[in-house]
């Protein structure tokens, strides 16, 4: 590593010679109590401490495109990094550590994952690197990515280093309600995205994993605009308030359509799928109220439309759901999707339409990896492919389906 004395020591107050993990434990301890603020300068202390400089944390943007700088006290300044052709964006993407050898050292950047979701990057230069180097920077980015996951409700810097664009008010009022965009476990990955990033308004989705059922909500509110947003958050409250109270799919589709009759009358409604897997089993059972069939992705081509019995959207009051079954393959992806992928069109142009969803589709299913750069590749292709015209929100959400246990990463007592 650089300078700053024996690899993997340094000197405490009393002398007594500190590993490297006994450091990366301690700049935990002393930021549980720090604002939100000095995460920064504590993480450039810290990467200097083990020979790192020229230190960024880059966060990941609204719309998926541009890594942007987090400001702070000790931390490099520059132009936020493209997710499309660069390293930084090459380490996010894959979830691996790229590295980039230039004249005054080893660049190094490392992705920022916290829990199954990913933050953003942290990038730092060393003069050379190792094994051992490389296992206690990862170890340190996995702290970073924590800190920042701790000390995100408390600020809104975080918040606002993402931005590449003003936001509306019917988008600050979604995102607030979304949960992470990503989540990756051994027996499930999920991922979604939604357009436009800086000014939707009745898009939104919700998830939770409880035991071993993944809940799924993707809903569209009615109309555009502030009125969508709180629409679409009454949605979103009365799934998550029905999902915790543990009752099945066909009584969760009831409470929220009671909620929402009740508040804004049968004038407005929200169309929804809601889902549950069973992460054990592969076991998918759905209610299509009013949304395009899901498309069922296997071996990177379109396998199956989920196609079934509608239901009326939420807010008609007094509908019976209809729920819909099917059986996935290990390996198998879930593409749920809102209508604005499949009607959106240019100006005096034909509807973007089913056939071209497929096509793009599959076409991302041959270059993504993970299914976040699946879903984020589709999402900007149909972009470019309407010359960036969107006249409705647009969010798609993948579901992939690996089964099998994870038992063997973690040991229980007896």
């Amino acid at each position: 590593m650089g300078a700053g004395g024996p690899r993997g020591a340094r000197k405490v107050a009393k002398g007594r010679p500190e590993g490297p993990g006994q450091g990366l434990l301690g700049m935990l301890d002393r930021a549980h109590q720090m604002l939100p603020q000095l995460i920064a300068p504590l993480v450039a202390e810290e990467a200097a401490r083990i020979g790192g400089r020229d230190v960024r944390i880059l966060l990941q943007d609204y719309g998926q495109r541009y890594l942007r700088p987090l400001p702070g006290r000790g931390l490099a300044a520059g132009e936020p990094e493209p997710v499309d052709g660069s390293a930084a964006g090459q380490a996010f993407l894959r979830m691996t550590v790229a590295e980039e050898q230039r004249d005054d050292g080893v660049r190094m950047y490392l992705p920022l994952m916290d829990g199954g979701d990913r933050a953003g990057v942290l990038a730092l230069t060393l003069d050379t690197v190792d094994a051992d180097d490389r296992r206690l920077l990862r170890q340190l980015a996995s702290l970073v990515a924590s800190m920042l996951g701790a000390k995100n409700a408390y600020t809104d810097q975080f918040l606002q280093a993402r931005r590449s664009a003003p936001m509306s008010l019917s988008a600050e009022i979604q995102w607030a309600l979304l949960p992470p965009m990503t989540m990756i476990t051994p027996q499930v990955a999920l991922a979604g995205i939604l357009e436009p990033a800086y000014d939707v308004a009745g898009d939104s989705f919700d998830y939770a994993i409880n035991d071993n059922i993944l809940h799924l909500a993707v809903i569209d509110a009615m109309g555009h605009g502030l009125n969508a947003a709180m629409l679409a958050t009454l949605a979103i409250g009365a799934y998550r308030h029905a999902r915790r109270a543990s009752v099945e799919l066909a009584d969760l589709y009831g409470l929220m359509d009671a909620a929402i009759e009740k508040q804004f009358g049968a004038e407005q409604f929200v169309t929804a799928q809601l889902m549950c897997l069973d992460i054990a089993t592969g076991h998918l059972q759905w209610v299509n109220a009013g949304h395009p069939a899901p498309l069922l992705i296997r071996d990177h081509r379109v396998a199956l439309t989920l196609e079934s019995p509608g239901t009326l959207p939420v807010g008609f009051g007094g509908a019976t759901p209809v729920i819909s079954e099917h059986q996935l393959r290990c390996g198998d992806r879930v593409l749920f999707f809102t209508d604005g992928a499949v009607e959106e069109h240019k100006p005096g142009g034909e509807q973007f339409g089913m056939d071209r969803l497929i096509d793009f589709v599959e076409r991302a299913g041959q270059v993504g990896e993970g299914v976040q750069e699946m879903v984020r590749g589709l999402s900007h292709a149909l972009a470019q492919a309407r010359d960036g015209v969107t006249t409705d929100d647009t969010t798609l959400f993948l579901v992939e389906w690996q089964g099998g246990s994870a038992g063997h990463l973690v040991t229980l007592d007896a």
